[in-house]
């Protein structure tokens, strides 16, 4: 695996500054990228393959998640405080050459000699396109439906890419971290080597308008965007959905108090309308993928459960009357649509609950001040 890496890194035009002793895991990496920037990596590395397993699909490919023995015990991926490494959590597959990533802050806490699955379908769109990503479902051993993420792969070519997209996607929602992963794949048509930038060769003007346009930046910030992946997350998360709800609704005369609730655990605003009781109200960002029929989805969960009880991760009526859903990961736009949670579905296995699986139907309105004026009925 730390052979892939640094052949990767190699045929990107990098310079390896310092690697770790392949016996110690995660690898440690820095090294210069072609345009002089500097950077390290915390690989947690783990061999991917696609061997026949007993009662399991013929057409999967997994990477275990194995160091040491298997305790059972929870273990922390580790994230530089300082922001100068970037944590990595892959499977590699040199046979066939391409890797797989997951999402390494969903996966923290981690335990040992679990298995983050694939399919052949996603290995030969990586092998034709160079670049996928996905979004992956999977089950507890409860049964129970675990938070959606999303997946990303690519051919060694990539791998540089990669190291950028991860370290501007740390921390993002699944919806806007699936946006993230697809603009980057986007942006490969408009990519300008470096010597040829500097010599005066330009972008195509159709192409940076849109990129501007979907962006809110100037043409400039477009051109420094392409020789700086991370830039992007100034792009889909510099404004989270949470600020833009906010100003949208302490603009609306109709309410005459809005205010962002800065407590963990907490729903996100607290409105009032003229005359009437404070109503707590939640955003949640849609995900990148739509349901078959176009409807935008919700994964309508937290992202962890407390020790002993599953069903936890799922909310419940009383913690707020009212979901803001974000439309931002499809639309690129800050549009929200609201519901009443009195009106969402039950959870199937949790009494008491609501369920995660949120479409976004005719329940849920884009005026808020009526869905606000309903909550208090």
């Amino acid at each position: 695996m730390l052979a892939f890496i640094l052949s990767a890194l190699d045929a990107a035009g990098c310079r390896v500054l310092h690697c770790s002793d392949p016996s110690e895991a995660p690898f440690r990496i820095s090294f210069e990228a072609p345009d002089g920037e500097r950077l390290g990596i915390i690989a947690y590395a783990f061999l991917a393959n696609s061997r026949t397993t007993r009662n399991r699909p013929v057409d999967e490919h997994r990477f275990q998640v194995k160091y040491g023995p298997k305790t059972g015990e929870l273990h922390e991926l580790w994230q530089d405080p300082f922001g100068l490494y970037t944590t990595l959590f892959l499977g590699i597959n040199p046979e066939r050459g391409f890797f797989v990533a997951a999402d390494p802050v969903l996966h923290s806490p981690t335990r040992f000699f679990i298995s983050v699955e694939f399919k052949e379908q996603q290995v030969q769109a990586i092998l034709d396109r160079g670049w996928l990503s996905w979004e992956r479902q999977k089950r507890s051993k409860d049964g129970l439906e675990e938070p959606a993420e999303v997946m990303v792969g690519g051919l060694p070519d990539q791998f540089l890419r990669y190291v950028r997209f991860e370290r501007a996607a740390k921390g993002l929602d699944t919806g806007h971290r699936g946006l993230l992963a697809d603009k980057v794949a986007e942006l490969e048509c408009l990519s300008i080597p470096r010597q040829e930038t500097d010599a005066g060769a330009s972008v195509g003007s159709a192409g940076l308008h849109q990129l501007a346009t979907e962006f809110q930046l100037t043409e400039a910030e477009i051109l420094d965007l392409i020789e700086s992946a991370p830039r992007l997350k100034m792009a889909v998360r510099g404004w989270v959905a949470e600020t833009h709800l906010l100003r949208q609704l302490a603009g609306l005369p109709a309410i005459t108090e809005c205010t962002a609730i800065e407590e963990d655990g907490r729903p996100d605003l607290r409105v009032s309308l003229r005359g009437g009781r404070p109503l707590l109200i939640e955003c949640k960002n849609i995900l990148r993928r739509p349901y078959a029929d176009g409807s935008y989805r919700l994964d309508f969960q937290r992202t962890r459960a407390a020790k002993g009880n599953p069903c936890s991760r799922y909310y419940t009526t009383a913690e707020f009357e009212v979901v803001a859903a974000c439309l931002h990961p499809q639309t690129e736009q800050w549009d929200f649509r609201y519901a009443l949670t009195r009106d969402l579905d039950p959870h199937e296995h949790c009494p008491g609950r609501l369920s995660n699986r949120a479409r976004i139907d005719s329940r849920w309105g884009q005026d808020v001040v009526s869905v606000l004026e309903r909550a208090l009925i």
